[in-house]
């Protein structure tokens, strides 16, 4: 048997390279065949019958465009009076300019508001398909997939538009495809996906439901609940390190309490330096209570270039950059060629189990610190009246709404209720413990120990299915 897994940027490099994931499947099938959107050269392969196949980028021409615009904009349109966060990315996608693109992008949004049922959305779909079959790198696709021949093609991610043509590609083989849905928040905030796929592996129960809930043509045969890979790292040995360790790297003596605030990136969190400061000023006005060092961890979608000034500001901050590579400039998503070093998901590790509190912008980290029991803090300042960013609107959000609403974070929406939650929490850090506990249970479908073996078995069992 073979398998082809196609992984289109540096998460799911850090998901699936970094975990046991590879291991587990070449326990089930003969040959790997991985086809990447991030050069060959940046990967690290240990494994005799795994090949990476780098493939060409898909440059949309304006039909492709059109197809694949108005097929999201009727997701959006078709859910966004019963979901916020669709409504939210609704509004985003409204492009205000009377350029000939803003012109067609209004005809978009006037077209979806009449007609937005799943039937359009799948006539779009079929028609953005066809379209994408005329490309030069949807053909050099079909040429790879023929040449090759796997039994499953399992896609990292559901949602970048340049995979779409390998979607096609798979569908003209007779190769079933697979998405595994690659974050907490993406079916109910974020665009359609960027193909049909045969089968989809969701985190857990609340994913399935969602998935059918946003995607009504999908059936229950074609959804496994696998769990993520994404935390894995944290129950495997080879990424852990010794608390001294961890002390000396940040010149941290251990006595004192540890406060870490982790970053988004600017397009998402942009007040990130006024939560730091924020916290800053705080710890030298003697607000927070207990002596304390403090740890940022900046976003690693971005350079930590905005930080320069805080940093000689504060220089007595330690500063946890993420080690990140840029493997390739070249890109209409720089972001995603951005690459994790081994040594990072270890900085990341030790500082979810050394530090004492976590502080960050609604972020996926708040489930990242939540497994090693840590207190969490979300920092909201800003709700589109007082002038500043509006982050506010994100605990609306179904995905984080749900956060908020199970009690396992503190919500602090002036600097006097976030310095009050970190006292708080220094002082009572299992005062959410049970809350927490809830949480990861019903965003996770499987034991982190248990991910990968789970995932490889799964992809083994649909390519058995293959007529």
């Amino acid at each position: 048997m073979k398998i082809g897994i196609v992984i289109s940027d540096g998460v799911g490099y850090r998901n699936f390279i970094y975990s046991n994931f590879l291991s587990e499947v070449l326990k089930k099938f003969d040959s790997v065949k991985i086809y990447s959107y991030l050069p060959a050269n940046a990967f690290i392969n240990n494994y005799k019958n795994v090949e990476i196949i780098e493939l060409d980028l898909l440059n949309e021409n304006r039909i492709i465009w059109f197809f694949r615009k108005i097929k999201e904009v009727t997701h959006l349109s078709k859910n966004k009076l019963k979901n916020f966060g669709i409504y939210d990315n609704y509004t985003l996608n409204k492009i205000p300019s009377y350029s000939l693109r803003g012109l067609v992008v209004r005809f978009i949004f006037f077209w979806a508001s009449l007609f937005k049922s799943e039937w359009w959305i799948g006539f779009w779909t079929q028609c953005q398909m066809f379209s994408l079959s005329f490309a030069s790198v949807t053909r050099k696709y079909l040429d790879i997939l023929k040449r090759d021949s796997p039994d499953v093609l399992f896609f990292t991610h559901q949602r970048p538009p340049f995979i779409a043509p390998m979607i096609w590609a798979a569908s003209a083989c007779k190769i079933p495809s697979v998405a595994f849905i690659f974050s907490w928040d993406n079916i109910p905030s974020k665009n359609r996906m960027a193909g049909d796929f045969d089968y989809f592996l969701v985190w857990s129960k609340l994913m399935k439901s969602e998935l059918m809930e946003f995607y009504n043509r999908v059936i229950n045969s074609q959804i496994f609940i696998v769990g993520t890979p994404q935390f894995e790292p944290y129950v495997l040995e080879s990424f852990k390190i010794d608390k001294s360790d961890f002390f000396q790297g940040y010149s941290i003596d251990g006595i004192k309490k540890i406060i870490c605030y982790s970053c988004g990136d600017i397009s998402t969190s942009p007040s990130d330096e006024l939560y730091i400061e924020t916290i800053a000023q705080a710890i030298l006005e003697g607000a927070i209570k207990e002596p304390v060092d403090f740890v940022v961890r900046s976003s690693p979608a971005e350079t930590p270039a905005r930080y320069v000034k805080l940093e000689k500001k504060y220089s007595w901050i330690c500063w946890n950059h993420p080690k990140w590579i840029c493997s390739r400039d070249s890109h209409s998503e720089p972001w995603s060629q951005r690459i994790p070093l081994k040594e990072d998901i270890i900085d990341l590790r030790s500082l979810l189990e050394f530090t004492d509190v976590n502080i960050n912008m609604c972020s996926t980290m708040s489930l990242d610190f939540m497994q090693f029991d840590k207190p969490v803090i979300n920092a909201v300042f800003g709700n589109g009246q007082n002038g500043l960013y509006d982050d506010q609107r994100f605990l609306k959000y179904a995905h984080f709404k749900r956060v908020v609403d199970s009690g396992a974070v503190t919500i602090a929406k002036t600097s006097e209720e976030l310095v009050d939650a970190i006292n708080d929490a220094l002082r009572f850090p299992n005062k959410h413990q049970a809350q927490r506990k809830a949480l990861l249970e019903l965003q996770l479908g499987k034991p982190l120990t248990e991910v990968s073996q789970t995932i490889a078995d799964t992809l083994w069992q649909i390519s058995s299915r293959k007529e």
